[in-house]
């Protein structure tokens, strides 16, 4: 019962903005997305880096565990999986890489993800994407929006 899901995300940042902030969700998250996230609490490593275990609690007081599996610089590409959390009970695994490429007006996210239905009453696992493409225009307007965020490193 293993599904994949896929998006493709077009956004009006440019690519470089979109990447140095992505690499610092755990503290840009809750502040451009307050009306999806509580708080993300870094519980091991530095949040930023491979290995690291971060919590995200969500303001419909669920949460999940995460690892950051992979954070390839040069080719802009993020890795997670889920490790703990009430999305678990529906679905085994989930592990996710999100790839950041510039296009000549912005940036495009090419989302994907693996997971595994926990058994047959397990919801399509058609939300999640939904939920990313939702949650990577409302990040694309806050970073349009905010003179404050850098560009580089």
């Amino acid at each position: 019962m293993a599904s994949k899901i896929e998006a493709e995300i077009e956004l009006k940042s440019p690519a470089e903005k979109v990447w140095n902030n992505l690499k610092q969700f755990t503290v840009v998250f809750p502040k451009a997305l307050p009306q999806t996230y509580e708080r993300i609490d870094v519980l091991e490593g530095d949040g930023k880096s491979v290995g690291s275990v971060i919590l995200s609690i969500f303001k419909e007081s669920q949460s999940v565990k995460e690892r950051i599996e992979l954070v390839d610089d040069e080719k802009k590409i993020l890795s997670y999986s889920f490790l703990e959390g009430e999305i678990l009970n529906h679905f085994k695994n989930y592990k996710a890489i999100i790839c950041v490429t510039s296009k000549s007006d912005g940036a495009l996210i090419n989302y994907s993800a693996e997971l595994e239905k926990a058994d047959a009453h397990a919801p399509n696992p058609d939300f999640f994407r939904d939920f990313v493409v939702k949650l990577f225009h409302d990040f694309d307007a806050y970073l349009l929006k905010s003179s404050l965020i850098q560009d580089s490193k």
